[in-house]
């Protein structure tokens, strides 16, 4: 391990994908179940352009580096501090050359990056609205879990504004969000095509759900087969296994 690259207080996860290590502070917002599914959910291909909006330390463009053939993957993250160790991870991992973190507000990417020229984008995005209880809008956490500094409007909104026509657009958010989830991608011309729940267990509502909108494509939504994390017996699923390659990756938030 490269002793330069963490600093005190850091932490270095092993993500079990070709060796691909993350940097992270425990007193932050570490990535959880839903980042790690969103980058299954993607399905990035080669020589793809891909961004991911609000990376937070920059799990989702690793991820994919590792998973995908896609050929350059971007990170925005607007705090400073996250970005320059999402930074750091990618300097870890030695992925310079395919993947890098921009400190930006999405609202102001296209100032720095063409607009229509991407392949691609993820996000998994602040679930609260306003209302949500939040009680320190300045902390790292608060701006991760709450719309803080961004709203579900500007993701889909900038997302559209990225993508290529028939560009593809993923991102992993909570149900009660699912009308205006799909109001917005209407509006913005990001048709769904793929949605997918995701359940606790077989006996408990989903949570999390995975949505894909092409945009410009043609009205039709597909819905996969549910996706349970644990088996009746508290056990991790197949699925789960396969996905994560390790149960102690696994957010316990998804209970």
């Amino acid at each position: 391990m490269d002793e330069k690259l963490v600093k005190d207080g850091e932490r270095v996860d092993d993500l079990q994908c070709k060796g691909l290590r993350l940097i992270q502070n425990p007193k932050g917002f570490c990535f959880g179940v839903d980042a790690v599914l969103l980058s299954n959910f993607c399905e990035a291909r080669k020589g793809w352009r891909v961004i991911d909006l609000g990376t937070g330390t920059g799990i989702i463009p690793i991820l994919l580096a590792g998973k995908t053939d896609a050929k350059e993957i971007f990170g925005v993250e607007i705090q400073e501090e996250v970005a320059e160790m999402a930074s750091r991870s990618v300097q870890l991992n030695g992925l310079e050359g395919r993947v890098h973190i921009i400190n930006e507000d999405l609202n102001q990417i296209t100032d720095q990056l063409e607009p229509y020229s991407f392949d691609a984008v993820t996000s998994n995005p602040p679930y609260m609205n306003e209302g949500g209880g939040l009680l320190n809008p300045h902390s790292m956490k608060a701006i991760s879990r709450h719309e803080v500094k961004c709203t579900l409007e500007d993701v889909i909104r900038t997302a559209a504004k990225l993508l290529k026509d028939r560009g593809h657009f993923y991102m992993v958010h909570r149900p009660h969000r699912l009308v205006d989830i799909i109001d917005l991608c209407r509006k913005y011309k990001l048709e769904p095509k793929r949605l997918r729940f995701v359940h606790p267990n077989k006996n408990k509502k989903p949570n999390i759900l995975l949505i894909e909108g092409v945009k410009y494509g043609r009205p039709e939504l597909k819905f996969m087969d549910p996706l349970y994390v644990y088996n009746e017996d508290g056990s991790y699923t197949d699925e789960i296994h396969e996905i994560y390659g390790r149960d102690q990756m696994i957010d316990e938030e998804v209970r």
